[in-house]
């Protein structure tokens, strides 16, 4: 098997090739796409607890410390401690990374509208549920394979 015919390094060509991307438009407005990620994961109104952000991010916890640190010191975000929760501290967007934010969910929509204009809604389909039984994989790797068919059945019959 060819590396080109992995699901892998498919996946891993794309996806630098999208965060390239996304790089070259946050260029001129100082954000990159790690940092529009994070910027677009934290509530505008409610703030979002730092301890839910790397999980949703897929980073690690001391990637995301290096980077929140890096906004603060920009002005788009600052830190408060949690009043409902003393030992846990909330992200919150300043004005500034607002209009970070919002450039941001602009660049990500305009890049899925182009796709959708250009790929039929049911390779779309496709495309996710591929992803949605490779992730469900991934999640059940200790699990013996037969388990592990079964979940992604039962999960593929939901949607």
């Amino acid at each position: 098997m060819k590396k080109e015919e992995t699901v892998d390094y498919n996946v891993k060509v794309t996806w630098h090739a999208i965060s390239r991307m996304y790089n070259q438009h946050g260029l001129p407005y100082d954000i990159t796409a790690s940092t529009g990620f994070v910027l677009l994961n934290i509530d505008s109104e409610e703030g979002t607890p730092a301890t839910k952000i790397a999980p949703l991010l897929g980073l690690e916890a001391r990637s995301l410390t290096r980077m929140l640190k890096s906004l603060e010191e920009k002005g788009m975000i600052y830190k408060q401690q949690d009043p409902n929760d003393r030992r846990s501290v909330r992200i919150f967007l300043t004005e500034y990374g607002k209009t970070k934010k919002d450039i941001s969910r602009k660049v990500v929509k305009d890049f899925n509208n182009r796709i959708r204009q250009h790929i039929p809604f049911e390779k779309l389909q496709t495309f996710f549920e591929v992803i949605r039984s490779i992730n469900d994989l991934i999640d059940h790797n200790g699990e013996d394979l037969e388990t592990a068919i079964n979940t992604i059945e039962k999960h593929e019959q939901t949607y």
